[in-house]
Order: structure tokens, then C-alpha cells, then sequence
């Protein structure tokens, strides 16, 4: 993922920006993606598991074909509930998640056969990581029209 695109279309982004679709508020949303890409590196960690047939089957559909996220589909775990914000401002949760992102490319540079849990699909390889960032982030950015 190229950090510098990323951080254009999130300067399209303010905390008055209304999502087409979801609860979410653009600030939930740069949160939400920057505890993703945590997730990716291990920072955040969750509890390891073996995936069903049925997410091994979303896995695949998900990552290995032109598939998107459906409009509506919630986090694993979250329900109808949005998390509490971590920052006080959305240009707070902006920077840490370009902050995540560096952290992220170094992560795996420095540990390029590590394997970290998603909490849907299990354990991801960076192949998979990078299959699953760029979908989750177009879905995230459209969310609030800012993928363009």
C-alpha cells in the first residue's frame, strides 16, 4: 500500500465527512483501520484459533478473487457496537495510522515469514496481509467516498 496515497485521500477526510453506509464516524473508521493494521503485525494480538470451513471459504473468496467487502459486514467480535475512540481528535487517529502503516512495511521487512492472526481468517501470511489491507482500506475510503 503506498503510504503517500493514502495519506491524500485521508486528508480528504474530516469529522463532519458522513459515511454512505455503516454506523461508523470517520474517526471510528481511521481507528478501526489502524487496530487492522496492528492486528497485522502482532502489536495487537488476538487469541489464536483454528478458522471453520465456512471462513476458510470466506478467506479464499475474499483474498484470491475480485470479491469486495460487502457493504454491511461487521467486525469480528464488535456487533452493532462501535468501539470507544482512543484519541481525541480525528487528526490524532489519522497519524497513528500512518504511523501503523511505517510500522507495518518495517514489520514485515524485518520479518518477512511471520504469520499474525486476523480474527476472521486466522493466521495470515504478508502475502495474505497485503491481499487483505488494500480491499479492507477501499471498502473502509468508500465508506466515506474518499477512495476515488
Amino acid at each position: 500500500m503506498n503510504i503517500e496515497v493514502l495519506k491524500q485521500k485521508l486528508e480528504r477526510l474530516t469529522k463532519n465527512t458522513k459515511p454512505a453506509f455503516g454506523i461508523m464516524t470517520a474517526q471510528h473508521m481511521v481507528e478501526h483501520l489502524t487496530v487492522t493494521v496492528k492486528l497485522s503485525t502482532g502489536r495487537i494480538s488476538y487469541p489464536p484459533f483454528i478458522p471453520s470451513e465456512k471462513q476458510l471459504s470466506q478467506k479464499e473468496a475474499l483474498l484470491h478473487t475480485e470479491l469486495e467487502f460487502p457493504k454491511g459486514i461487521k467486525a469480528p467480535g464488535l456487533g452493532d457496537n462501535l468501539m470507544p475512540l482512543k484519541f481525541e481528535a480525528l487528526e490524532e487517529a489519522k497519524e497513528a495510522l500512518l504511523k501503523s502503516l511505517k510500522e507495518y512495511d518495517r514489520y514485515f521487512k524485518e520479518n518477512s515469514t511471520a504469520q499474525t492472526i486476523h480474527p476472521r481468517f486466522g493466521l495470515l501470511t504478508f502475502e495474505e496481509w497485503e491481499l487483505f489491507h488494500p480491499k479492507h482500506f477501499k471498502h473502509h475510503f468508500s465508506q466515506f467516498n474518499i477512495w476515488d
